[in-house]
């Protein structure tokens, strides 16, 4: 069975929890990010056998459908948790880092997320700290520079400000939005990264599906 929550693969359901009633075909996902039709059709194959998708016969009028998108997700938060990407943690004597990172940096290198991306939405939980996912070509040439915009400190353990290196380094901006003034990653990857992460994650997670839920959003 392919591992339908790789990042490559994650292209598939994500794209199927932003549009949940929607009837697909494999030209629908081949090409995106490099996906190949081998792939797609593994991907899909997997998702069948999870239980979480319905595929239809009709000849040249065969489609795949979501299913069960609450399975998908109970399975994908089984899958991935936020400790996959790499972290490296500075300390910011500043109160307005936030507005800092975003003069820093372009919109599309950067998303914030865990309780500062969601807390933009939700105001749920109270943190000094801030995580946030970057897009760099070359993490090695681009990554000092920046330290020194935002004159963020390494201490000799732990810090207020983490930037991100993602696991999902070709879906993970997928579906970014502003939120206020600032860039957030998309609300299922909200989910996704507080779901498995201490403090207060999960119930952070939970408290953001239900704000969208009551708001007519959903995860996508």
């Amino acid at each position: 069975m392919k591992n339908i929550f790789s990042d490559k693969a994650s292209i598939i359901p994500r794209k199927m929890l932003g549009e949940p009633g929607r009837k697909w075909v494999l030209r629908d996902f081949v090409g995106l990010n490099g996906l190949s039709l081998g792939l797609a059709q593994g991907v899909l194959a997997a998702m069948q056998d999870l239980g979480c998708l319905e595929r239809v016969k009709k000849g040249p009028f065969s489609y795949a459908r979501l299913a069960d998108s609450a399975l998908l997700l109970a399975e994908w938060v089984k899958a991935y948790k936020f400790a996959m990407n790499k972290v490296y943690a500075y300390y910011s004597p500043s109160g307005d880092i936030l507005k800092r990172l975003k003069a820093a940096l372009p919109t599309e290198k950067y998303a914030l997320t865990l309780h500062a991306g969601a807390n933009l939405k939700t105001n749920f939980v109270s943190t000094g700290d801030v995580h946030v996912y970057l897009s760099l070509a070359d993490w090695a040439a681009e990554l000092p520079p920046l330290l020194e915009k935002l004159e963020l400190k390494k201490l000799a353990q732990g810090g207020n400000v983490h930037l991100v290196r993602p696991f999902y380094r070709n879906t993970v901006f997928q579906n970014c939005h502003k939120v206020g003034a600032y860039n957030v990653v998309s609300d299922l990857q909200l989910y996704l990264d507080l779901y498995n992460f201490q403090p207060r994650g999960m119930e952070h997670a939970e408290y953001l599906k239900e704000t969208l839920a009551r708001t007519g959003g959903s995860l996508a």
